[in-house]
């Protein structure tokens, strides 16, 4: 605990001295002026300002008077109200000073330093130099959008300004919302090998640390630390400078307070308390006597009220007792002196004092008052010494009587100054001090040093502390005059109040008047004792307890004329008197103000003469100096006043309502606790001046409760505090009358219940409930983002106790429930019309229809969704868990608040949706939205809202499908209408176009997530028969153009395929390879049950497989026409027509073989290059190759009885070898190929060869030119492929 020095403290009271003589001048002019303008100074005031007013003023006039009367009444409201706070400042002080009943709680939760609004300005600016990159903090992606999310949510939120502008936003609690925040999106991250995530959560919390501090010193903060640490403890001029400021006391006006009250005589104090509970005890007996009693509940407890007041004052007086006469340390400080060597080390044990443990019992022994002193006995030089060699070695000795010797150092006979110490102590009030000067024996057979002198000091505790020569009786060995310096300083103990000689006469005691040495001995808090003491004796001679005794002013007592003293006072009991007289009139004052602290009496002895010479007494005029300066500035009353007549229980309202509002506007966030300090005053005041523990609650809840319904934070645990003492006080534990005698006092150990009480808490209960339910229904904006931690839930608890009736019967939990309900159905109102004004929604409700378009309202609306559903998230992320914890059943509530809210949505949403165009379809974002919040959410799943959700927009989903479905039938029309089948992704742009729009329809509907399992089979079986139909329209008009183009081209070898067909094919093959993703089913439960009557992936593939066969089909026979064109021409040659002979004439060689080859490589070529699928070509490619074998195969059948014309073999060989050649390289396979048809075409071309070189021997040299290569290739054809790939490379 801090202790400033007295050093600081005298210079200070010095310096405010000074500079406040002008302050208190000034001070007195004003009370002066204020004195003058009141009551009957009016006149007079009024008479000084001009010749008299008319009989009828003017209304001006009369408006001034009034003006000046109520400054007049404000100036002395103004100064009752000082009046008030001063003198409540002296009971506070007074509390400080001498504390007996509490003490400052050390096991207080420590607040947090609060958050203003100018710290909030620039936490947010610090947030934002961070977002735009301007500080040197290295962040990484997922950091920044933490903080990002922080501050859009948190630090920019209404709900935040409005916490700290209440008083309740610490640094803490921003600090622990990041670090909830920041928990669930690192749990979300994915593992990472070597990091652990609670090293990612410690980083980013330093982080946020460095970007919340800016920055700050770093220094700082032991500062702030310090700080708190004294808000744990204060010392009592900390206590001292808050209450001054509490009360607004200027600092001069506690100092003469301070000095006036002798707040620094513990003694004074303790005699204070003891005279108030004298008069509470008085005060009490004579309500009792008049019967002077307040309202009770019940009238049998009159008597309970008296007993419980003497009570109170007997445990106060107990607490009194209890606490130790010796307060402080004894022990001495030590400085540039040494110890004395312990010349004796026998040493005397001293007696230690006996606690008295029965109160009533008036007789003491000797033990209750035995005093422990401590001497310091100094030896500084001795001066005379000249008999002596100036190199003898001199030293001395001390002792108490009856006590241990020690020894100084040695030091030379020509400087003998030692500057020592020793330390002893006694249990005589008159001890003898003895010191000796010693040489050293310079014969060998001496065994003692020579006594030089020696010295008898009588010594007493108020003996002068200063060194003193002292003459010394020297012996035999030494013939000089010697003197010592020494100082003796006698400490008094705690228990020793006064001491000193007196003059004596009473009637048991002290008989004989004569001279004493009387010392007043407290022996406890209670009990004194006046004893007297004889030199050199431990024990007193005679004692008399002062319990009883009044002391006071007397005359001179005729029977001591002569005899000795002065000035007397006298000691009166009933049956007993004695009278003391002292030679000095200032030492009979300190003896009469010492014995009336001691006897603790109501009348305070006044001096019968007023002093006109000037006081020598120190003590004396400094406490006449401090009450003269109390009476100048009008500040003596209050001193003086006498606190049993002083309403306590208002002036403590009073205190604790200022001190509140302080509490409140400090540095901490306090939320209505109040610091130790406070705690221990208002504690000390309550239990010293009897203020009932009931009233002090209400008083208490009473400001709380104001507070809170001005917007200021309060703890909610605190009030509960409040309200269980004083519900406890009220309703005790049975409404029987009888019981509550019998069972006596409650824990407050009050059993009495005033009528005013019981009123002031019923109207407190009430409005309790009324606040308790406002923050329930607004528990979003008075607990924001479920700060401060745990109030919410503590609420909840408060509610439920204040709803019952007493405090054993527990309400009802229906009852609770129902109150809750209630208020959470308000706080969906509220917190939808909060929601709604800042989306800009009900501000524009009336102007909707004239002003706002639909499409703006729709994006409103939408908007609104979204901060609904942040609403609900925040409220289950912060505000569930305290509701749940609280009531196992408040889950449900939660669940209907969360259905109401959506209802009074859906109203807004119906209205927004009914304004909308036919049609259209930009509402779907908004089911979306709603529907996936509402899925994933168990307890709103299927619930009313959702309900009501798939109400509204199953129609319009229904329709959207049916206007698409008629969409793409019309575009599949005009589509192929129109379309040129020019190549466009996998098919032709109206093909891509409805697989497009029927891809996306379904991705649309399946996005939708409709919560309706049933409707979402019947859409999903829908969208797949609609997908499989259009696609069987699309390709029924593409085989039908197909065919169209197919008999465009001619039969001669100069046809070539049309891009487009390949198009055409392209189409169906991507209609095809679409139709599993588009047609199939989704598996799911009810996929059983249809799976074999509604498989529309099946039957399209078959369509379009047939379709695809009906296209080879018309293509092979297209093609196969050419091959049949070629060899009708042939046919011309055969032998025995007209036109053979005729032909040959023209010396044909081999150009329809070669036209039909250019006319099969160009096509073959087409078709690589413009149809999609590989192994679709490849299998036109392979029945291409067939057909023309075959037809070949069968034109030479038609001719086995004839032989070939030469041009017909040289024509046939080539189609032949370069149809196996060029489909070989398409890839068509080995087997179908090397076919039999293939063999046998080759087995009569190689005939037919032979044939022809047997008839034609005269062209024999040519034709063996003509065939040389083909003859080989011919001949190594029906071996294999190997010969024919030779025969190509010689053609």
């Amino acid at each position: 605990m801090r202790e400033p020095s007295s050093s600081e403290e005298e210079s200070e009271n010095e310096t405010n001295d000074d500079e406040n003589s002008d302050i208190l001048s000034i001070h007195n002019n004003v009370d002066q002026k204020s004195l003058s303008a009141s009551g009957e100074n009016l006149s007079v005031v009024s008479h000084g300002r001009g010749p008299p007013r008319p009989a009828s003023p003017s209304p001006s006039l009369i408006s001034d008077r009034e003006k000046a009367i109520e400054d007049t009444e404000k100036l002395e409201r103004e100064e009752e109200e000082r009046k008030k706070r001063l003198q409540l400042y002296v009971f506070v002080m007074r509390c400080i000073a001498y504390p007996f009943n509490a003490k400052q709680p050390t096991d207080m939760a420590r607040r947090q330093t609060k958050v203003t609004k100018q710290q909030l300005q620039t936490i947010k600016e610090r947030f934002v130099a961070f977002l735009n990159g301007e500080t040197s903090i290295v962040a990484d992606e997922a950091f920044t959008n933490a903080v990002q999310s922080y501050y859009e949510v948190f630090l920019k939120s209404d709900r935040v300004a409005t916490m700290v502008k209440s008083g309740g936003c610490s640094a803490n609690d921003f600090r622990e919302v990041f670090k909830n925040n920041i928990e669930k999106r690192v749990r979300s991250l994915p593992e990472i090998d070597g990091l652990s995530k609670e090293t990612v959560l410690s980083s980013w919390m330093t982080k946020f640390d460095a970007i919340f501090r800016g920055e700050e010193d770093p220094r700082k903060q032991p500062q702030r630390m310090s700080t708190a640490a004294s808000e744990l403890i204060l010392s009592k001029e900390q206590l001292y400078e808050m209450f001054q400021n509490i009360l607004g006391v200027k600092k001069y006006e506690h100092q003469i307070l301070y000095n006036a009250c002798q707040l620094d005589n513990a003694d004074e104090q303790a005699a204070q308390v003891r005279r108030e509970l004298d008069r509470r005890l008085q005060l009490t007996e004579q309500m009792s006597r008049m019967r002077k009693h307040p309202k009770f509940v019940v009238k049998e407890m009159e008597s309970m009220y008296m007993d419980e007041l003497k009570s109170a004052i007997n445990l106060l007086m107990a607490n009194l007792e209890s606490l130790p006469v010796s307060k402080g340390s004894t022990d001495s400080t030590i400085s540039r002196l040494q110890k004395l060597k312990r010349y004796n080390r026998a040493q005397h044990s001293s007696l230690s004092k006996m606690d008295i443990n029965d109160e009533t019992d008036s007789g003491l022994s000797k033990l209750d008052v035995v005093l422990s002193f401590t001497l310091e006995v100094h030896v500084v030089e001795v001066k005379g010494l000249k008999s002596l060699a100036n190199n003898k070695i001199v030293y001395c000795t001390m002792e108490v009587e009856g006590g241990e010797k020690l020894q100084t150092d040695q030091a030379e006979a020509s400087k003998p100054s030692w500057d020592t110490q020793g330390d002893f102590t006694t249990t005589h009030p008159l001890p003898v001090v003895k010191v000796k000067l010693y040489t050293e024996s310079s014969g060998m057979l001496s065994l003692e040093d020579k006594e030089l002198g020696k010295v008898v000091i009588p010594v007493t505790a108020s003996s002068s502390r200063q060194p003193e020569w002292y003459r010394m009786h020297t012996t035999k060995n030494c013939q000089d005059d010697l003197k010592i310096k020494i100082a003796v300083r006698m400490d008094k103990p705690q228990n020793m109040k006064h001491c000193g000689y007196l003059y004596g006469l009473g009637k048991k005691v002290w008989k004989k008047y004569k001279k004493r040495y009387f010392v007043l001995v407290q022996v406890s808090q209670y009990t004194f004792a006046m004893c007297s003491y004889r030199e050199k004796k431990p024990d007193p001679t005679e004692m008399m307890q002062l319990d009883g005794f009044t002391v006071d002013y007397c005359e001179q007592v005729p029977d001591a004329e002569g005899f000795g003293g002065k000035y007397f006072f006298n000691c009166v009991k009933e049956g007993d008197n004695v009278t003391f007289a002292t030679d000095d009139e200032n030492e009979r004052t300190l003896w009469v103000q010492a014995i009336y602290r001691a006897t603790g009496q109501t009348h305070k002895p006044v001096p019968p003469v007023v002093q006109t010479n000037k006081i020598s007494n120190t003590q004396i005029s400094r406490m006449q100096g401090d009450a003269d300066r109390a009476r100048k500035h009008g500040l003596d009353e209050f001193v003086q006043a006498n606190p049993v007549m002083f309403d306590h229980h208002d002036l403590f309202n009073m205190l604790q309502t200022l001190t509140l509002d302080y509490r409140l506007n400090d540095a901490y966030t306090c939320l209505g606790w109040f610091s130790p300090g406070q705690v221990f005053v208002l504690d000390e005041y309550c239990a010293r001046y009897g203020v009932r523990g009931c009233h002090r609650h209400l008083c208490y809840l009473n400001d709380l409760l104001e507070r809170a319904e001005a917007g200021i934070m309060i703890d909610p645990t605190l009030i509960h505090y409040s309200f269980a003492f004083c519900a406890s006080h009220v309703h005790g534990n049975s409404y029987e009358v009888k019981i509550k005698l019998k069972r006596g006092k409650r824990p407050d150990g009050i059993g009495t219940v005033l009528l005013k009480e019981k009123l002031q808490f019923d109207e407190i209960k009430e409005r309790l409930r009324i606040l308790l339910e406002n923050q329930i229904t607004h528990f979003r904006y008075c607990f924001p983002f479920g700060r401060p931690e745990g109030a919410l839930k503590a609420t909840l608890s408060l509610l439920e106790r204040v709803l019952m009736k007493d405090i054993v019967t527990p309400v009802p939990p229906e009852e609770v429930r129902n109150v809750i309900k209630k208020c959470l159905e308000n706080a969906a109102l509220v917190n939808y019309t909060r929601i709604s004004e800042y989306a800009k929604i009900e501000g524009r409700k009336d102007s909707y229809n004239e002003e706002v378009s639909p499409k703006k309202r729709l994006d409103d609306v939408i908007h609104l969704a979204e901060l609904c559903i942040e609403v609900l998230q925040q409220n289950e992320e912060h505000h569930a868990e305290a509701f749940v914890t609280a009531f196992a059943w408040f889950s449900d509530l939660l669940v209907e608040h969360a259905e109401i809210f959506w209802s009074l949505f859906a109203v807004d949403m119906d209205s927004t949706l009914e304004m909308q165009p036919p049609d259209t379809w930009d509402s779907f974002p908004l089911f979306q939205l709603l529907n996936d919040y509402l899925r994933n959410d168990e307890n709103l799943s299927s619930g009313k809202f959702h309900q009501h959700l798939r109400m509204v927009f199953a129609p319009q989903v229904v329709r959207y499908v049916d206007l698409m479905e008629s969409s793409i039938a019309q575009s599949i029309h005009k589509g192929f209408e129109r379309e040129r089948w020019e190549p466009q992704g996998n098919g032709c742009a109206t093909s891509e176009d409805m697989l497009w729009k029927l891809d996306a329809l379904q991705s649309f509907i399946r996005e939708l997530h409709w919560p309706d399992e049933m409707f979402a089979d019947h859409l999903d079986h829908r969208l797949k028969l609609m997908a499989a139909d259009m696609i069987e329209a699309a390709a029924k008009r593409t085989l039908k153009s197909f065919e169209a183009w197919l008999r465009k081209g001619g039969k001669g070898t100069d046809y070539l395929l049309y891009p487009e067909m390949a198009v055409m094919m392209n189409v169906i093959i991507d209609c095809k390879n679409r139709a599993l993703h588009l047609c199939a089913l989704d598996s799911g439960e009810n996929m059983t049950l249809i799976e074999n009557s509604h498989q529309y992936h099946t039957k399209i593939e078959d369509f379009l497989d047939r379709i695809q066969v009906q296209m080879v089909k018309c293509l092979i026979e297209k093609l196969l026409s050419v091959l049949e064109s070629v060899l009708s021409k042939l046919a011309r040659y055969d032998e025995g027509t007209f036109f053979s002979s005729i032909l040959s004439l023209t010396k044909p060689v081999n150009e329809l073989g070669k036209a039909y080859v250019d006319f099969m490589r160009g096509n073959l070529d087409i078709l690589r290059q413009k149809i999609a699928d590989e192994l679709f070509t490849l299998s036109i490619f392979e029945q291409w190759y067939t057909g023309q074998m075959k037809m070949i195969c069968d034109w030479l059948s038609d001719r086995l009885d004839l032989s070939l014309h030469p041009y017909q073999l040289t024509c046939v060989m080539t189609i032949n070898r370069k149809c196996f050649s060029d489909f070989e390289l398409q890839g068509v396979p080995e087997n179908a190929l090397n076919a039999k048809t293939y063999q046998t075409i080759c087995s009569r071309l190689q005939v037919e060869e032979a044939t022809q070189s047997v008839t034609q021997s005269e062209n024999s040299s040519k034709t063996s030119r003509f065939l040389g290569g083909g003859g080989s290739s011919m001949g190594g054809a029906s071996s294999g492929t190997g010969s024919q790939a030779s025969g190509d490379e010689s053609d």
